[in-house]
This record gives structure tokens, sequence and C-alpha cells, in this order.
């Protein structure tokens, strides 16, 4: 019997367990080698990416480049619109500042919405008072004096 069948028949079945981490999508995580092996591309090719500002990765106290998963699919974006779509760098630059404005401005939107709901709350609010108001008062008559409804009932 070798020793390894040895040990396990002392020790029993070995057991394999599983771990789950949840890291944050925009914590960085990966070194530049990982990051760029999993966006399929070269080390110096996201330093580049980074001096042009499609990307930022997050910095260790010692300085070294970390990139998030958020960031890695950010370089996978980047090799789709160059690769299969055929932009340049300045052209998925482009991209980015649009989609970043459409965000923006889709809050926006959503913002004044919410205060146009709440403006056609305050003035069905207004229009119920004045409806109130208009049925307390009688019209004026010229040389008689104010007189509200209530005052005949």
């Amino acid at each position: 019997m070798a020793a390894s069948e040895d040990r396990q028949q002392r020790s029993g079945p070995r057991v394999r367990t599983q771990a789950r981490v949840e890291v944050a999508s925009d914590r960085g995580v990966f070194m530049i080698s990982v990051a760029a092996e999993l966006a399929g591309m070269h080390p110096q090719t996201l330093r580049m990416y980074e001096s042009r500002g499609l990307i930022e990765p997050k910095r260790s106290a010692k300085g070294t480049r970390l990139y998030s998963h958020a960031d890695v699919e950010r370089l996978r974006r980047i090799q789709e619109m160059t690769v299969e779509l055929g932009l340049n760098l300045a052209g998925v630059e482009r991209v980015f500042e649009l989609e970043l404005l459409l965000e923006q401005t889709s809050r926006r939107v959503a913002a004044l919405e919410r205060r146009a709901t709440e403006l056609k709350a305050e003035v069905e609010r207004l229009e119920a008072l004045r409806r109130e108001l208009r049925a307390e008062i009688v019209p004026y008559v010229r040389g008689g004096a104010l007189v509200r409804r209530s005052d005949f009932i």
C-alpha cells in the first residue's frame, strides 16, 4: 500500500469544501497581469488605455494597479468595440462619453418627472381650494357689502 493511501485510510475520506466570497464589482482585486488575461489583452494595452483615460484602475498603498470586475468588463467592451465594431480608441472614448451623458440625462428626466408629479398634485390641491373658496363667496354687488353664503344659511 502506498504512503498516500495509508494516510487517507487513517484520516478518512477527503471532503472537499467550497468557499464563495462576494466582492463588490468596483473593488480592485486583480493585478494587471490577471486583468489582462481575463480581458484577453496584453498588460501594455491596459497601461495604454489607462493613459488615454479609458480605464481608471484603483491603486494599492504601494501604487500597484488593481482592476475590478467592472474594469475587466469595461476592457472587454473596449475590445469588442475595437475588434468587432471597428472603432478606433477615439470612437470608443466618444461612445463612453455619450453613454455617460445619456445616463445623466436619464437621471435628470426621472427627477423632472418626479417634480412634475409633485407639482400636478399641488395644482390639484390649489384648484380644490379655489373651488371651495369660490363656493363660499357671493359676488359683490355695487354699493353692497361682501356677504358670505354661510351668513344666509
